[in-house]
């Protein structure tokens, strides 16, 4: 189970950690998403939610350092919750469905803890947002649960 995720988390761990310079290129995985006849659905599905949790992530970056970090860990639990949903559709492993459900519910309360402390602090609790097509768009935390 540790490798895998070790495995699964690598590629966002490279990203992260690639330095602060800026391309202008489509991430390899958007690429590989619409082009690659050849990848399967999980893979695709994958790489889609990746291209979203980005986009969403570098979309807006507050100067402040704690808005910042909110709307930066709101798209990425969101896509936490989308791949999670992933392995859950397309998955076979009970182990990793289980810890799959696991996240969406912890990721999904911490969304919602975020979505507060924004409103706290009179700021819009609609923060760019990683979403599926099935997720709520809503401000409202607990929309569609």
């Amino acid at each position: 189970m540790t490798r895998l995720f070790v495995a699964m988390m690598l590629p966002f761990t490279l990203a992260a950690c690639s330095g602060g310079e800026q391309k202008a290129e489509a991430p390899a995985t958007e690429v590989a998403a619409t082009t690659d006849a050849s990848l399967n659905a999980a893979q695709r599905a994958y790489a889609e939610a990746n291209d979203r949790m980005h986009a969403a992530m570098g979309s807006s970056i507050p100067a402040d350092a704690d808005e910042a970090f909110v709307r930066g860990m709101i798209p990425h639990h969101q896509g936490a919750i989308d791949m999670a949903r992933i392995v859950l559709e397309h998955g076979s492993d009970p182990e990793n469905k289980a810890l799959a459900e696991a996240i969406i519910r912890a990721q999904e309360a911490e969304i919602a803890q975020m979505r507060a402390w924004l409103q706290a602090k009179g700021l819009s609790a609609d923060a760019p947002a990683a979403t599926s097509p099935d997720t709520p768009t809503s401000s409202d935390p607990h929309a569609g649960h």
